[in-house]
């Protein structure tokens, strides 16, 4: 073919092409240097680069460059919109993969740079069958998300159960929300979630995105294509309820595959929706979450549990001072710090930590958990007890 092309049609020209093989697009892209270029070899150059067999091979032509600016233009007429690997906004941890999508289609009232990489992407997926119990944990911890200091996205799938529970309560707890979908842009499935949809699009921060061009339909084959934007695109994936097979769990293996935090939520030895997180625990796949705030921390976010554990010690200083002598009250503030940076340190540790004898650590703890400041247990480990501070 000969003649200049523009950029951002060729991208979404070979999106369109090689959608579920995104790979070879990439590599002809790095071949020529652009994807203007891929459209200006010739039949023999291309045979060189994708084999003289590939059934790509006759794809790549002028008439796909007209689909391609037909596509464009719908999409403008809509107010819809499309971003090309290489153009500002496109999402930095997704382009990071060894598969990323050439191009998205979205719908969004924000900037797309806001939207993708103005906060941390956290992914929550998980079974449609969602249970009582999945349901409650799931809504409970994006509660505790909103909560964090660091605000992040959550990312999800726009689907049943877990996905538009996950969703709907990041709307609800301010936080923002976006959702990969199997169809086109401006379709919407399943039509029960047309309304959160709209409502997605058209709040601040949030997007519908998709790779799809428009008018496909969601077929299964869909689906794990799908999946892998969203594993990509997340620092973390967080698997709420699954059956041992199932879209979540592809989700949270493909997170693996791109050295992403994986976290599942535990659940009955004898509850199939939990069949598939269990299995991810055994196989060191994820992390088990048994704690909301130690999560939100272990994600990065900063919890509110955290913020009064930083504040812990000044406000212990307030609470002793002129109660205690100054001399005493600075080995309470080693102690107690000690503590803070050492959740379950028991008293031996903490004579090594802030090199005091026994005793006077001994005098110390006592003092803090008579007013119930920490806990010292049975194997004299101790905790900040935050509800009393």
């Amino acid at each position: 073919m000969e003649g200049k092309y523009d950029e951002r049609v060729c991208i979404c020209a070979l999106n369109r092409i090689f959608g579920f093989k995104p790979r070879i697009a990439l590599a002809l892209i790095g071949h020529k240097g652009s994807a203007s270029s891929v459209f200006s070899m010739d039949r023999e150059e291309l045979e060189s680069v994708i084999g003289p067999y590939s059934g790509f091979r006759d794809s790549i032509n002028g008439k796909a460059i007209e689909t391609a600016e037909k596509e464009l233009e719908f999409l403008n007429k809509k107010n819809y919109g499309f971003i090309g690997i290489n153009e500002k906004g496109y999402p930095s941890l997704l382009k990071e993969c060894d598969d990323p999508p050439l191009g998205l289609y979205t719908r969004s009232s924000s900037d797309l740079e806001t939207v993708f990489d103005a906060r941390p992407a956290i992914a929550i997926v998980g079974t449609r069958d969602i249970s009582p119990y999945g349901k409650e944990w799931c809504r409970r911890l994006v509660a505790t998300l909103a909560k964090a200091e660091r605000k992040p996205l959550i990312v999800s799938g726009l689907a049943l159960g877990t996905d538009i529970t996950a969703q709907s309560q990041a709307l609800e707890s301010g936080l923002p929300t976006l959702s990969v979908m199997a169809t086109g842009i401006e379709s919407t499935y399943p039509r029960q979630n047309e309304a959160a949809a709209e409502r997605i699009a058209n709040t601040s921060g949030c997007a519908l995105i998709t790779d799809y061009p428009t008018g496909t339909v969601p077929l299964a084959i869909n689906f794990l294509r799908r999946n892998r934007i969203i594993a990509g695109m997340s620092l973390a994936t967080i698997l709420i309820e699954s059956k041992a097979k199932g879209g979540g769990m592809m989700t949270a293996r493909l997170a693996f595959s791109y050295n992403r935090d994986v976290y599942a939520l535990p659940g009955r030895i004898d509850d199939q929706r939990s069949q598939g997180c269990n299995q991810l625990i055994r196989e060191k796949i994820a992390e088990p979450i048994t704690d909301l705030d130690d999560l939100v921390d272990r994600l990065g976010l900063k919890s509110h549990r955290s913020e009064r554990q930083e504040n812990v010690v000044k406000d212990m200083e307030i609470f002793y001072k002129g109660k205690v002598p100054d001399d005493e009250l600075a080995d309470m503030v080693l102690v107690l710090k000690a503590i803070r940076n050492n959740k379950g340190i028991n008293l031996e540790e903490i004579c090594s930590s802030v090199g005091k004898p026994y005793g006077k650590v001994a005098e110390c703890t006592g003092i803090l958990e008579s007013d119930g400041i920490i806990s010292v247990d049975l194997l004299q480990r101790c905790t900040i007890n935050l509800k009393n501070m």
